[in-house]
């Protein structure tokens, strides 16, 4: 699908781009601000969520590769646990063509205070990594979860990021080893989403590419932000993010 923007569309496109992308490389969230700028684009619900993903794989690879640079990022278990985010997005994806996701809004509102809650109340949580290593009971409950999330992420999406972030805070890591990690598997549910949907024809490069762009030089401003502020900037981002997200599933509930 390609077609001729104009530059203020152009000009729309990468700002949102980039403002979505700036947060989303940390603490997830960005999708508040990428689908719903799509969608005033006119575009159909189903290409939107394509088209928003073929976007997102610009701009969670630039940041998982920043992060990875700067040794944030914990291969020796990302190696593990990144096919199983990949194969579950995939499957998420199929599912949502049969199956409307709104049901899923009242659990994710519940879930998102839970960590809204639990965030408030460890004040000091995250700001030093207590990981040693993964023993079997762990490596299980964590490739799970990366199953499902990756399985949400393709099926539904918001928030992903973030939940993503709180499951390795709660097998350890620091807040920016777990923005890192969790940057690399929300890539893999991106590239197998957008892989998925660029099959089924549901992309809009036109609308995709110059958001895409706007996506990179916001992951590089917003990875390289966390990397240099440390916790004391994801973990306030983090638990903004997560109220503004209980607001927009509340209001998508209530409307």
């Amino acid at each position: 699908m390609f077609e001729e923007l104009s530059i203020e569309m152009l000009i729309f496109l990468i700002g949102a781009g980039f403002i979505a992308s700036f947060i989303d490389s940390v603490v997830g969230g960005g999708g508040l601000i990428s689908v719903p700028s799509l969608m005033m684009t006119g575009l159909s619900p189903v290409v939107v969520l394509g088209t928003n993903k073929m976007a997102a794989f610009m701009g969670s690879i630039t940041s998982t590769v920043a992060f990875m640079r700067s040794g944030k990022v914990d291969l020796k278990l990302i190696k593990y646990l990144f096919p199983l985010s990949v194969i579950g997005s995939a499957l998420g994806v199929f599912t949502v063509r049969m199956i409307p996701p709104d049901f899923l809004k009242p659990i994710v509102v519940g879930m998102l205070v839970i960590v809204t809650i639990y965030s408030l109340m460890k004040k000091d949580w995250g700001e030093n990594s207590t990981y040693h290593g993964m023993n079997k009971k762990t490596a299980i409950l964590s490739g799970g979860v990366a199953f499902v999330l990756g399985f949400y992420d393709g099926f539904f999406g918001p928030g992903a990021g973030s939940f993503l972030l709180f499951a390795f805070l709660c097998i350890g890591f620091d807040f920016i080893m777990a923005a890192g990690n969790a940057r690399a598997l929300n890539f893999g549910s991106n590239i197998s989403a957008m892989v998925v949907f660029t099959s089924l024809g549901l992309v809009n490069y036109a609308y995709a590419l110059p958001m895409g762009i706007g996506m990179i030089f916001g992951a590089i401003a917003g990875t390289k932000m966390a990397i240099v502020k440390g916790a004391s900037y994801v973990r306030p981002l983090f638990i903004f993010m997560t109220v503004i997200l209980i607001g927009k599933q509340l209001f998508d509930i209530l409307k």
